[in-house]
């Protein structure tokens, strides 16, 4: 029973369940899942979680994320990306970089947001793009996020069918979860006057977890490479080191005396690991005590099969 994470890089056209649906059956199990959705047109980071690794989900999908992005000012479309149809297009002639730059500021650090009414957002219990693909008028409320940084590469002219001139802008964005590209692209060009919509999206990074570690499909298909939960954990949480006698007491559900530093929380817990290096616990601290938000029992080693040893156990 392997139990850890997967770093897919998503093809174009593929939906994030796709994904899922694929490494279901590469790891021969049903319980997988991912960590924030990326739309069909995207490709990149998509971390899928594998048996017990799908309790680790929860707290990546609230990382922030990292995109390679191209918007085109000059046409608005009803989906704010390239896949839905053009509602209007105006020149860009007058449009200086000067002033792109100028957009791209106002679009940088806290901001307050409208999600593209086409989103996975649920309204009264439906998601906002079925509503929308119904014929309904969806308009979604704004909530708070942050850009933490809207990095300007530089433009490419161009002209539609029309005549009218267009401008690509190559950008760079990190920003926090539940950050909607597609809305940053349609409020650059609104800004402007021109309109605006994404016309490419590469998710580079999703907290920890890069592009470098990424496998395509195919890849995955030949050798499914599953970064252990431990290593995952790792990366994702602060670390707690248990004795020996901590470990028994979590692996029965019981608390411990708190870290020295007090500060980890049920939404931000440490990674409890035991002297061999095997993740036991996520633990939120309570006063004097820290308690376990979610513990991970050992798996059973098969029959006439060695268990892969810890890093610790192999010196590595």
């Amino acid at each position: 029973m392997l139990s850890g994470l997967v770093i897919v890089d998503k093809p174009q056209g593929w939906t994030s369940h796709d994904v899922v649906g694929r490494m279901r059956r590469l790891a021969g199990t049903r319980k997988v899942g991912h960590a924030g959705t990326l739309d069909p047109m995207a490709t990149g980071v998509l971390v899928v979680g594998v048996n017990k690794a799908t309790r680790l989900l929860t707290y990546i999908v609230g990382t922030s994320k990292t995109y390679e992005a191209t918007i085109r000012l000059g046409a608005a479309t009803v989906t704010d990306d390239a896949e839905g149809e053009v509602t209007h297009t105006t020149t860009t002639a007058d449009v200086t970089e000067a002033a792109i730059r100028t957009g791209i500021a106002a679009l940088t650090g806290p901001i307050s947001q409208v999600p593209s009414s086409v989103s996975a957002i649920k309204v009264n219990g439906e998601r906002a793009y079925a509503r929308v693909r119904s014929g309904e008028d969806v308009t979604l409320a704004a909530r708070p996020v942050t850009i933490h940084s809207f990095e300007f590469h530089g433009i490419r002219r161009g002209r539609h069918e029309s005549g009218l001139e267009y401008i690509d802008v190559d950008a760079t964005v990190e920003c926090s979860s539940g950050t909607y590209i597609r809305a940053l692209a349609r409020d650059l060009g609104a800004g402007l006057d021109v309109g605006g919509h994404l016309t490419a999206l590469r998710r580079t990074r999703v907290g920890p977890y890069s592009i470098g570690q990424a496998r395509t499909l195919e890849q995955l298909g030949e050798d499914l490479q599953i970064l252990d939960i431990a290593v995952a954990a790792r990366a994702l949480m602060p670390v707690r080191e248990l004795s020996a006698g901590e470990a028994v007491e979590l692996s029965f559900g019981r608390r411990i005396p708190a870290s020295a530093e007090g500060t980890h929380t049920t939404e931000n817990p440490a990674a409890a690991f035991a002297p061999d290096g095997t993740l036991t616990a996520l633990l939120a601290d309570a006063g004097k005590y820290a308690k376990p938000v979610l513990v991970f029992p050992p798996d059973p080693a098969p029959n006439n099969v060695s268990a892969t040893p810890t890093a610790k156990e192999s010196g590595q």
